[in-house]
């Protein structure tokens, strides 16, 4: 077993990572009188991929697994294993499971990350490792983050104490400042083959082999798709009525229709994903204040209980676009389909249970149209980002999908 394990399809990016564990090992003894000068800095100094450093910035498509790498790597550098990364000592098993004291990890549920989250991961960053040898402050959704916000990030990535390790997460180079991505030894992480995730799901989560393969595949890759479409009964059969909607509207009034169905689906599921979350967070805010049960909160402290109710709204409307998200990911799937037949092409399709409807489509429809298609779905990903009403954004992407007549 090693924390490697996860990140699959991704060989060089494991292998410079592990290198880099070893350099910081070794950097770590130096500096703790346990290693040899000259040793220390061969593995430190050189200047190839090997060489450790203060900041990292882990990049790649969504479901490429930037998160369990950047995982893994915290896991690595507070390894004390014969090998960094062992996966079996005590600080590998701890980070692993989100409870090593040094290791700060903020995953936001929100659209933003906000300034408040941002000084107190400075603030954390400023401490000293209480058990390991860094202090690793882990950052996911990077991307999430306003400039405004960035900037004051920058300082402290800039110069950060001697111990400290900064590793941030974003889709691509491009979604953070210049400036911060400067500052960052970026690691790309590509799109694993599909082979490598279903194996990974019948590995890690006891999927049958078959449909592992088939998840993987129709999810394009995206590991946390494929075990979504892996472990989810249901998952299948959503789905087929998600892509075969747009060929069954006739008219702007089924468009709408449609439209409102899919907007208020995500929100169902994304309501069943955090309702019994929401009512345990409050059960236990209530305890730690002293009440329980249907006692009435006494003014001064409601204050606190209307913070969890807020941070709760963003959490489930977080959900929703991530819900709706997805449904656009295996959307353009579809629509891809559609043009790489059209076109001739010999790729493999994604959607083998939909040939029909796809064959269908690309018979009817010209490659201008299909690139329309696609082209109205990012559209409605990047609206779907934003304050925008989702109601709205989904009726105008039904209504450009339609059959034209």
């Amino acid at each position: 077993m090693s924390v490697w394990d996860d990140v699959v399809g991704q060989d060089k990016v494991v292998a410079d990572l592990e290198a880099a564990a070893r350099s910081a090992r070794a950097l770590a003894e130096q500096r703790e009188g346990r290693a040899d000068t000259a040793g220390a800095t061969d593995a430190t100094g050189s200047a190839g991929t090997a060489a450790m450093t203060h900041a990292w910035l882990v990049t790649g498509p969504p479901g490429s697994g930037r998160s369990n790498a950047a995982r893994a790597f915290a896991a690595a550098l507070q390894c004390t294993g014969a090998v960094p990364g062992c996966g079996e000592c005590k600080p590998c098993r701890d980070v692993m499971s989100g409870t090593h004291p040094d290791v700060v990890r903020l995953s936001t549920e929100r659209l933003i990350i906000t300034m408040e989250e941002v000084k107190d991961l400075i603030g954390e960053a400023q401490r000293r490792p209480w058990t390991g040898r860094w202090r690793v402050i882990l950052v996911e959704d990077a991307d999430r983050m306003a400039e405004r916000t960035t900037n004051v990030l920058l300082k402290s990535i800039e110069e950060p104490p001697p111990q400290t390790v900064w590793v941030l997460c974003t889709p691509s180079a491009d979604d953070v400042l210049p400036t911060i991505r400067s500052r960052c030894r970026l690691v790309t992480l590509r799109v694993p083959p599909p082979q490598a995730v279903a194996e990974l799901l019948v590995r890690r989560d006891g999927a049958d082999p078959g449909l592992a393969e088939r998840a993987a595949r129709a999810s394009q890759s995206h590991i946390g798709l494929a075990r979504h479409l892996a472990v989810d009964p249901g998952a299948w059969e959503r789905r087929r009525r998600l892509l075969l909607a747009p060929v069954s509207l006739r008219s702007v009034g089924d468009a709408v229709l449609a439209a409102a169905e899919l907007v208020e689906n995500a929100e169902t599921e994304a309501k069943e994903a955090t309702t019994e979350r929401d009512a345990r967070e409050r059960a236990e805010l209530l305890r730690a204040l002293g009440m329980e049960g249907d006692t009435k909160v006494p003014p001064a402290l409601r204050a606190q209980v209307r913070q969890l109710e807020e941070d709760q709204k963003r959490r489930a409307k977080r959900a929703r676009t991530d819900v709706l998200d997805r449904a656009m990911t295996d959307l353009l799937s579809f629509y891809r389909d559609v043009l790489a037949t059209q076109l001739g092409s010999d790729v493999e399709r994604v959607n083998i249970d939909l040939a029909e409807a796809v064959d269908q489509v690309a018979r009817t429809t010209g490659p201008e149209q299909s690139l329309a298609r696609i082209a109205a779905i990012e559209e409605c990903r990047a609206r779907l980002r934003t304050n925008a009403s989702a109601l709205l954004a989904v009726e105008a992407l039904m209504v450009q999908l339609r059959p034209q007549a």
